[in-house]
């Protein structure tokens, strides 16, 4: 791609219905289980039947939507089987992940850690000791904090299988954190993480980051068990 091409570059029908859709899925607008039926996603979003329906089959592709038998879609479901799967399979893929960053890692990967740990630390800052609901900013800086942990893995296919399950297990902190009565202030884990992992210290790095994966299973599965109750 030459450089005007890339200063010009504007984002496809699908790539718009794609961020607009997933960003709502994620954040609860459509609710879990619920049909995504195309002529109210028309109405909605403003955008033809083909894009949204490109955008719900990627959506579909990362786990985030189902495309039922009669070639429908719905928000998947939400259940402690499946995050325990999600749970499962982060801890599999990202603990590896990590261990390999750190053997391959350069100062440029470094810098990029401490980069993304500073512009998360800052927006937890701002968030208070309350009750909070996420916010797509806190999200995306927190998204982004734990896929600079892994850049340096050299296998793409687990950087990019770790992206997918994160956004799985998104959707899982964004609905419980309305159940939440105390704040979300998780900085210092990320700082013990980010710390462990500059020192180059693989096993505490590891050790701590699944810790956090877990306790995140913790969380939701407490905010599941308050909306049954």
């Amino acid at each position: 791609m030459h450089g005007s091409e890339a200063t010009d570059y504007t984002p496809t029908l699908v790539e718009q219905a794609f961020g607009r859709l997933r960003q709502d899925v994620l954040a609860g607008t459509h609710a879990a289980g619920a049909k995504l039926k195309l002529d109210e996603l028309q109405n909605a979003y403003g955008f033809s039947s083909s894009p949204l329906r490109e955008a719900l089959s990627r959506l579909a592709q990362e786990g985030l939507v189902r495309a039922d038998e009669r070639r429908g879609f719905r928000v998947a479901a939400i259940s402690a089987e499946d995050l325990a799967d999600i749970t499962r399979m982060r801890v599999m893929l990202d603990v590896p992940a990590l261990r390999e960053a750190i053997v391959h890692g350069d100062d440029a990967w470094e810098a990029a850690i401490l980069a993304a740990y500073h512009r998360l630390e800052k927006a937890e800052s701002r968030l208070g000791d309350g009750p909070v609901v996420l916010d797509d900013a806190w999200s995306e800086l927190h998204r982004a904090f734990h896929l600079a942990l892994i850049a340096s893995c050299p296998s793409e296919r687990q950087r990019a299988w770790s992206a997918s399950l994160f956004d799985q297990a998104e959707r899982y902190r964004r609905f419980s954190a309305r159940f939440r009565t105390t704040g979300r202030r998780k900085s210092n884990e990320h700082r013990k993480i980010m710390e462990a992992t500059l020192r180059r210290d693989a096993d505490t790095a590891c050790a701590l980051l699944e810790e956090h994966i877990l306790s995140t299973q913790r969380n939701v599965q407490s905010a599941l068990n308050a909306a049954e109750a």
